[in-house]
């Protein structure tokens, strides 16, 4: 099946109600963040690009890219590239001679496919870039990791009740880059996928995509939000004109309860635009910094 093929879901997806909220999952739904990253990628990450010899600089790498900065909740493949040009600017790194995957390999691909997944990477690989075999092979194992590891991580508290509520009153659909099988899973697990009319994962395409295709036009831009945890959510949101509400990363509780108590109330009564939506971004986006806590060296790569 084809990336586009894929993606004829979301462009078949039609209107039941007024409004459209699309929701993230890692991290957002799940607190799964903190467990995916440390136990399965960061650990793969060392493993598959040969890390061993700075492996904790590789996983300071690792957390600051997808747990600790402004590109939490990128795709898997553009962490790793973002991670490796880490690596590549760390004097400590530099002086132990430790061996970098050149990320450039991983950037040319993601700069020309915009649905970015094992899938397409396989076409890739078979279409003559043999050195993306290790990207794969390092996805591949990450999966393998989540399924062994990853079990009984249960929504955050008021999860359920503001799906209840969402549900009421509106079309929702999961919007992530996860794996496609791995959300299946994770939302079946828990009994809460009865509450989204679709769940679409990376092979679907980017967030922005999923909102371009599936609701934008089809709704009004002010009855459409994204909630999500990762500044990319928000630029989805964006890019599509739709309104964006934060969980914010160790706030979670916290934020789940202001929407319960406030925020849908507010979006389903046209009053979430302007100075609430502004106030509760200025919050997220400043628990997020954009440069890393280390010294960096300038570099040609």
């Amino acid at each position: 099946m084809t990336s586009a093929d894929h993606a004829q879901p979301l462009r078949d997806f039609q209107p039941k109600a007024k409004f459209f909220i699309g929701i993230d999952s890692d991290g957002c739904v799940f607190d799964t963040m903190e467990i995916k990253h440390k136990e399965c990628f960061a650990p793969m990450f060392i493993k598959h690009f040969h890390l061993q010899s700075a492996s904790k600089y590789a996983r300071e790498a690792w957390e600051f890219v997808n747990l600790y900065s402004q590109s939490r909740g990128c795709n898997r493949f553009h962490a790793v590239a973002s991670s490796l040009q880490l690596l590549q600017r760390r004097p400590e790194v530099l002086a132990r001679q430790t061996k970098i995957f050149n990320p450039k390999l991983i950037e040319q691909w993601t700069k020309r496919e915009s649905k970015l997944s094992e899938g397409t990477l396989t076409s890739e690989i078979k279409n003559g870039r043999t050195k993306l075999a290790p990207v794969l092979d390092w996805s591949r194992a990450v999966n393998t990791a989540i399924a062994d590891i990853v079990e009984g991580v249960p929504p955050f508290p008021l999860v359920r009740e503001c799906l209840d509520k969402m549900a009421s009153r509106a079309d929702v659909m999961v919007i992530s880059q996860t794996p496609g099988e791995a959300l299946h899973r994770e939302w079946a697990e828990h009994d809460i996928d009865k509450h989204v009319r679709l769940i679409a994962g990376q092979e679907m395409g980017s967030k922005t995509e999923h909102l371009k295709l599936a609701a934008a036009g089809k709704y009004p831009p002010e009855n459409i939000l994204m909630i999500g945890d990762a500044p990319g959510d928000y630029k989805a949101a964006k890019a599509n004109h739709a309104l964006f509400f934060p969980i914010v990363p160790h706030e979670e509780e916290a934020s789940w309860k202001e929407l319960f108590d406030h925020g849908l109330e507010r979006f389903f009564a046209g009053k979430f635009a302007g100075n609430y939506e502004h106030k509760v971004f200025e919050e997220f986006h400043a628990s997020l910094p954009e440069t890393p806590p280390w010294k960096e060296v300038k570099t040609n790569s």
